[in-house]
């Protein structure tokens, strides 16, 4: 196996950590729409521990993408330029909003930033949905690695609709953390009954996605694309049961399986392609023509083995600190 290809397989990995860890924060953010405020400030209490942390990965893998393969950062970077000007601006907001929040007890100060923590989870749920979407459909790019298109043409219905499919489940997805993190029984039973109905939303949406990308794109053209797609949906389906007999550990380890082997068919069905030019296949970039030079690969691969066994541990041992449940009375806003 040469190094372009094992980039591309951790890289594959440190977007799978990143959607499963950052998903389930998104996720409970947008959970807080219409809650009252204790409920909500127990939400954010679940997540201040690790959310920081959780966006490290993001960091990660665009850094790592940076240095394997710079041509498809720049090219993703001038494709995406406006939904990822967007997407930071809500991430801004929504750090912001994590530190203000508690400055003051006043109910309009807290609600102000309630709904920046909410506006800044929808809003990079959906514009990973679509950037994903957009990168296996397929974008117009020419033969010197140029996008030509608009920010509108990232807007169409396929890349829309694997928007919708992401808030969806990756709410679900933050639910079920919900279900691992609260104590408050009747919250409990209530959020259960949530992520049942969220469940079976996003479950809806996948196959009617899935219907649609099986049209414009080739997401269905290779077996183990297939597989890791079937894997995703059966791990789906099991994450509704269990979120409706109110098993929140099952629940929420079947939305985290869900979510990796939906990361997993996504990058299997690109491979050994990144970004898809829609004008000529030809003027894709892939592991090879966009690649950095063997030399930093390597260098590159002996600081990983390094490194990375560190950053897990520690992440690992920051979640191991704070896995107690989270009380009412654990939260200063009633």
């Amino acid at each position: 196996m040469d190094l372009n290809i094992i980039w591309f397989a951790l890289i594959t990995i440190l977007f799978t950590g990143f959607f499963i860890l950052e998903g389930f924060d998104y996720g409970v953010g947008i959970m807080m729409i219409g809650r009252p405020r204790n409920e909500r400030g127990q939400f954010i209490r679940a997540i201040g521990p690790v959310w920081d942390g959780n966006e490290v990965w993001m960091i990660t893998a665009g850094g790592a993408t940076f240095a394997a393969f710079p041509h498809v950062y720049a090219t993703m970077f001038s494709t995406f330029y406006i939904a990822l000007f967007l997407m930071l601006m809500a991430l801004i907001m929504r750090g912001v909003a994590f530190e203000l929040r508690g400055k003051f007890q006043s109910p309009d100060w807290v609600n102000l930033w309630d709904f920046g923590i909410i506006f800044g989870s929808f809003v990079p749920a959906l514009l990973w949905g679509v950037a994903v979407v957009n990168l296996l459909r397929g974008l117009p790019i020419d033969f010197q690695m140029h996008y030509v298109g608009t920010f509108f043409d990232l807007l169409n219905p396929c890349a829309l609709l694997g928007g919708i499919f992401f808030v969806l489940l990756f709410t679900f997805h933050g639910a079920n953390f919900l279900l691992i993190k609260l104590s408050d029984k009747g919250l409990l039973q209530e959020i259960s009954r949530q992520s049942f109905k969220l469940g079976i939303a996003a479950l809806i949406v996948y196959v009617l996605f899935g219907a649609v990308a099986a049209v414009e794109t080739d997401l269905l053209a290779k077996a183990p694309t297939i597989i890791f797609i079937l894997l995703s949906i059966v791990a789906l389906v099991y994450g509704c049961r269990s979120a409706y007999i109110k098993s929140g550990q099952c629940a929420f380890f079947s939305s985290t399986l869900s979510v990796a082997m939906l990361v997993f068919g996504f990058f299997t069905a690109l491979f050994p392609r990144i970004m898809v030019s829609s004008i000529n296949p030809e003027y894709s970039l892939d592991i090879y023509n966009a690649a950095s030079t063997s030399y930093t690969l390597t260098i590159m691969t002996v600081a990983a083995l390094i490194f990375v066994p560190i950053v897990l541990c520690y992440q690992a041992w920051s979640y191991k600190i704070f896995k107690e449940r989270i009380a009412p009375t654990d939260v200063n806003y009633h």
